[in-house]
């Protein structure tokens, strides 16, 4: 499964083989139709596999106080993605692109993170259309900056160079570009009032070192 994550996160599925796959993962091929069935088949569990440890990982400690769990949620959310990578962009990027149940399996996951933050800032998961637009919009914008500082992370950071910001920073921004969401949503949505400013996770930088226990 490991091999198979970073294969598709580095290569196209079409481009992909069985045998391919099999002679990275150094079993016979045989082996992995009889688990898997088809490489479609070896594929999606990739992905659900995946897709399972960001959500456990982002959306753990349930029990801590709502700003707190949404502090913990960003950085686990990015966590995630500096340790594991390549499984990181088959989440995101995916290999198959097209297919509607590696698309439903991607959406799936968007949004019980949407819902994750809306736990954490408002107390329950479910939101009007125009507030659950805005909070996607925002983890849109979450993907696509996490891609690029990964990116950074390979070497491959352009721009960024010996620049790069550290999880805690990035996370850091992420959770002040979440308050301005929140308090644009506010606005349009009086239903869902944003967290006080008084909440430092929400507000103060310094507050935002890493929580996962690793840096």
């Amino acid at each position: 499964m490991a091999t198979g994550r970073k294969l598709f996160a580095d290569t196209s599925y079409d481009a992909l083989s069985m045998d391919d796959i099999a002679k990275h993962a150094g079993v016979a091929k045989g082996l992995i139709y009889y688990y898997f069935k088809s490489k479609r088949g070896y594929y999606l569990a990739i992905v659900e596999e995946s897709v399972a440890e960001l959500v456990a990982r982002a959306g753990g400690e349930t029990d801590l106080p709502n700003a707190e769990r949404v502090r913990r949620t960003v950085d686990g959310y990015l966590h995630y993605a500096e340790h594991h990578r390549a499984a990181y962009r088959t989440i995101v990027t995916g290999g198959v692109g097209s297919d509607a149940e590696v698309l439903a399996i991607r959406d799936a996951v968007r949004e019980e993170l949407v819902a994750t933050i809306a736990e954490g800032a408002y107390g329950h998961r479910s939101l009007p259309p125009l507030a659950r637009l805005a909070l996607v919009g925002w983890l849109s914008a979450v993907e696509g900056i996490t891609l690029e500082w990964i990116g950074g992370l390979d070497g491959a950071g352009g721009s960024m160079g010996a620049e790069r910001p550290d999880r805690a920073e990035l996370g850091a921004l992420l959770v002040r570009q979440l308050r301005a969401t929140l308090t644009v949503i506010e606005e349009f949505v009086p239903e869902c009032p944003a967290p006080p400013n008084t909440e430092g996770p929400f507000g103060q930088r310094d507050d935002l070192a890493p929580v996962t226990g690793s840096s």
